[in-house]
């Protein structure tokens, strides 16, 4: 059986990842994030790196990183980098030639790239995986909690009553009700109640409903069938709804702790209070009022923010405001496991600031076993087309 084995602060705080859509309740970091003080990595500074030879990097480790940036390498050469760093002309020939290359990756990185400080260079990583629940495609003994797609009725729209001079950004998540009033779209406890049933938006079927409740936080997963077979699911949107971490609300209910009748400050002992008590269980999670709708992706692996399958030790979830999407990052950090090279192709809620990331580990037992353990410091180098660094720096 499927263990939840993610630290407290999991479902006290948000996070990333996988998947793109800034509706997304994202997984949850280990420690809260304070708000950047900064907009960009240009206004937090940019300082040259040390040589990338001179860094501790294997060649294995780089001929992956080089498979990765070659999956999302029309991303910086085709779109505008929110961070300030680069230009759209800045990929164009690294990616022809990545395309093209055939040798040493480490040679490859050394050729195109140059080394770059974002600030002080001082990193934090968490970790996020992909669980693995049981499912079913058909509704089945055992297999009672419905997996939604999006339903056509979600939409974003602004309420009538909103005056002109307060409608910034983009307008919120809704449905017309059957008087034609703009509402909040249903609750998780409505949808719960039973709210979409009878309209053919299930995709499948999960067995638990404590186990489909954090798949949802996480953002996608996979449905282990009765056949033995997986399905890969992925998010597709949100019901616009107010994100809530339980963890936090246990906390604050002197739930969790070391004293008589509290239950550990840990993933285990949440899910162990919501096991042992079902009723109360069930109410803590309609404190969540977030709902996260899937649909069924034939990919490699989940899909980042980028829109291409996120791999297992190679991609990471970064603030693109701060390292553009598609560059490699070399991490050095206390947790050796998470050092290397990485490739920023996902993104999520609580990944705020300079030199914050989020590391993906795939599926599998090692893989909620270090993702769930993964609070690391150390320091991070973003890697650029030569020529950038002194074009934003004059030297």
């Amino acid at each position: 059986m499927f263990k939840w084995i993610w630290p407290l602060a999991a479902l006290v705080a948000l996070s990333s990842c996988v998947g793109p859509g800034a509706d997304k309740p994202p997984f949850p970091p280990i420690d809260k994030p304070a708000p950047p003080a900064f907009e960009s990595a240009v206004a937090a500074g940019v300082a040259p790196g040390p040589a990338f030879r001179s860094l501790r990097l294997d060649a294995a480790d780089a001929s992956a990183a080089l498979t990765a940036f070659r999956s999302s390498c029309n991303w910086p050469s085709e779109k505008a980098d929110a961070s300030g760093l680069t230009r759209p002309e800045d990929w164009l020939p690294v990616c022809t030639a990545a395309l093209r290359w055939d040798g040493d990756a480490l040679t490859f990185f050394e050729t195109y790239f140059e080394t770059a400080r974002i600030s002080d260079g001082a990193a934090f990583a968490t970790g996020y995986f992909e669980p693995e629940i049981l499912g079913s495609r058909t509704r089945r003994a055992g297999y009672d909690v419905p997996v939604y797609r999006l339903p056509e009725d979600l939409v974003r729209a602004w309420p009538a009553d909103m005056p002109e001079s307060e409608r910034e950004g983009r307008p919120p998540l809704g449905r017309y009700d059957d008087t034609g009033e703009f509402v909040p779209y249903y609750s998780r406890a409505e949808i719960e109640d039973g709210a979409l049933a009878g309209r053919g938006l299930e995709i499948a079927w999960a067995a638990d409903p404590v186990e489909m409740f954090f798949l949802q936080i996480q953002g996608s997963g996979l449905l282990r069938l009765p056949d033995g077979s997986r399905m890969r699911i992925g998010y597709a949107g949100q019901n616009g709804r107010g994100y809530t971490g339980i963890g936090g609300l246990m906390r604050e209910r002197g739930l969790l702790g070391d004293g008589p009748g509290q239950y550990p400050g840990s993933m285990q002992g949440i899910v162990h209070y919501i096991r042992d008590n079902p009723e109360e269980g069930r109410a803590l999670m309609r404190e969540n009022e977030s709902w996260i709708f899937f649909r069924e992706l034939d990919t490699s692996g989940p899909l980042g923010s980028l829109g291409v399958p996120v791999t297992r030790q190679n991609s990471v979830a970064v603030d693109p405001r701060f390292v553009p999407y598609g560059a490699p990052v070399v991490l050095e950090m206390d947790r050796p496991v998470a050092s290397g090279m990485w490739v920023a192709q996902d993104t999520g809620g609580a990944i705020k600031g300079p030199n914050r990331f989020d590391t993906f580990w795939g599926n599998g037992g090692d893989a909620r076993e270090i993702a769930g353990g993964m609070s690391a410091r150390g320091t991070a180098l973003v890697l650029l087309p030569k020529g950038t660094v002194a074009r934003l720096t004059g030297r």
